[in-house]
């Protein structure tokens, strides 16, 4: 039958009191409670039907045109992660303090990030010969987060030569060395890609680093590695307060040259403290079994060479506080959807 049909019909088999053109409410009582119309803020609207099309027509006026999202093609840079590290006592040749130091690099930080901009950006500026793309940097911090004594960054590129042309006109190794990298480390570095460590930045807790060291860096500890890789795994996945983690190795032309052995491992994981950080690192499995040959634990700042602000930084200063700000006014994309190629 019709819907007009079906209401008729429906409309004789009511009540008289329900079966009337107007809605009534009636008094009744449930759970003991007693309701009454008079205490109803119920107002009657004989033009409902006006208003459900009112309704809809908006509705339909508000629609968006749907966007098919096509997959994300690989970088050009793809296929070799290195990591580098710059520790700044290390590297100074003119023996400052520590604090003199530090007030001095912290006037490149700028200049470092807009060259790890360029590198990136290659779909998007005219720097279409770009090898490297640069993942993160991230500035190493002391332990009374009041001094940057370093930094770390994940540098991608196709071929190992790439990477160091591009760290000898790096404004940090230029302000530390000149350009020259002898002293600089360079990990290959196995980047685990398995979602369940891939927290994100300061969302439990402040982002910090542990970078271990095997016991025998050339050759390692016997099969003590290996006869880990389980229980290491197990543990980072449920503590579910890893950002990034895995393997460092010796820095070799080829990726997969058999010399290119694992001396150490990043992992990158959230904590609430420096006590907690100290905890997580002590429990390690690895750690545990007597596996490495030293442990730094450290707090730092996520530098935003992607665009990508994903978290507040412990510790800010004049030079680099308003970088966001800056790079969107001279045209930078500074959105997550901007840089989607560098998504690591």
């Amino acid at each position: 039958p019709s819907a007009a049909a079906f209401m008729a019909v429906s409309r004789q088999q009511q009540p008289a009191f329900l079966a009337s053109s107007s809605l009534s409410m009636s008094t009744y009582s449930v759970d003991q409670s007693d309701y009454s119309p008079k205490d109803s803020d119920y107002e009657k609207d004989d033009d409902w039907a006006a208003r459900a099309n009112l309704l809809e027509a908006e509705r339909g006026r508000n629609q968006f045109d749907s966007v098919e999202l096509k997959p994300v093609p690989m970088s050009k840079n793809a296929g070799n992660r290195f990591l580098v590290m710059l520790w700044d006592q290390q590297l100074d040749s003119q023996d400052r303090d520590v604090y003199g130091l530090h007030l001095e690099r912290i006037q490149h930080t700028e200049e470092h990030v807009m060259y790890c901009r360029k590198a990136n950006l290659y779909n998007e500026t005219a720097n279409e010969e770009s090898l490297v793309d640069v993942l993160w940097s991230r500035q190493v911090l002391s332990s009374d987060l009041q001094r940057v004594i370093g930094q770390a960054m994940c540098l991608e590129g196709a071929e190992l030569g790439h990477v160091t042309n591009f760290l000898e006109n790096e404004p940090l190794v230029q302000f530390f060395t000149g350009g020259n990298i002898a002293d600089i480390p360079i990990y290959r570095w196995r980047h685990m890609r398995d979602y369940s460590l891939r927290r994100d930045d300061g969302r439990y807790g402040t982002p910090c680093m542990l970078l271990s060291f095997d016991d025998d860096a050339e050759t390692g500890t016997g099969d003590l590695r290996q006869q880990t890789n389980l229980t290491h795994l197990e543990y980072l996945m449920r503590s579910e307060r890893v950002i990034a983690a895995g393997p460092l190795h010796l820095c070799t032309e080829v990726k997969d040259d058999p010399s290119s052995t694992a001396v150490g491992d990043l992992i990158l994981f959230n904590a609430a403290d420096r006590e907690e950080a100290i905890q997580f690192a002590e429990d390690e499995p690895r750690a545990e079994e007597g596996l490495y040959k030293s442990m730094q634990v450290h707090f730092y700042n996520n530098l935003d060479v992607t665009g990508k602000f994903v978290a507040e930084n412990r510790f800010d200063y004049e030079p680099a506080a308003d970088l966001k700000e800056a790079m969107e006014h001279w045209g930078y994309p500074v959105a997550d959807d901007q840089t989607p190629w560098l998504n690591c």
